[in-house]
This record gives C-alpha cells, sequence and structure tokens, in this order.
C-alpha cells in the first residue's frame, strides 16, 4: 500500500512539473485570448479576452507590470508567469 501511495504521489508530481515546462514565453502584446489562456497560469478564457480588450482600448503593454492594470489581474498573477511573459518579438531585441 505504502508503495503505492509513493508511485502515485511521485506520478503527480512528474505530471504538474511537466506542465509547467511546457508552457513557454508569450508576447502579450501580439498573442489571441486562446494562447494567453493557455501559456498564462491564472488566466483563463475571462481574463485572456480582458487582456486583449484592454490592449485594443489602451495599447500595447511596455512591461509585464502593466498587465495591472487589467480588471480581475493580480500582483500574483504577474509573479507566477514574469519569467513567460515577453512584450517585444525577442527578448535579445533590446
Amino acid at each position: 500500500m505504502q508503495t503505492t501511495r509513493n508511485n502515485l504521489w511521485c506520478a503527480l508530481i512528474l505530471s504538474l512539473g511537466s506542465g509547467v515546462a511546457l508552457a513557454g514565453p508569450v508576447n502579450i502584446n501580439t498573442a489571441d485570448a486562446e494562447t494567453l489562456a493557455a501559456e498564462l497560469t491564472g488566466v483563463g478564457p475571462a481574463l485572456a479576452a480582458a487582456i486583449i480588450n484592454d490592449r485594443e482600448l489602451n495599447g500595447n503593454f511596455s512591461n509585464a507590470e502593466a498587465l495591472l492594470r487589467v480588471k480581475g489581474i493580480g500582483e500574483r498573477v504577474v509573479e507566477l508567469n514574469r519569467a513567460n511573459i515577453l512584450v517585444s518579438e525577442s527578448p535579445s531585441s533590446r
């Protein structure tokens, strides 16, 4: 019984880890709602639509923190996704 429980925990940890590893950088100024919802932790379809709406009304985001202007996006969501948020075409273009 203990071995089965340990195996289940290992499988759970590995599956969670692989999900995080698959998330890639996403350009919040060009991505569509489906991509935003799929790639950003804590962002579902409604928040993704709010990001698109804000972008259309107020222009591009200058940095990850600019997402805080979107109602429903808090500091926690920004922190969880900081490493995957891009605002330019390539991180080396600066």
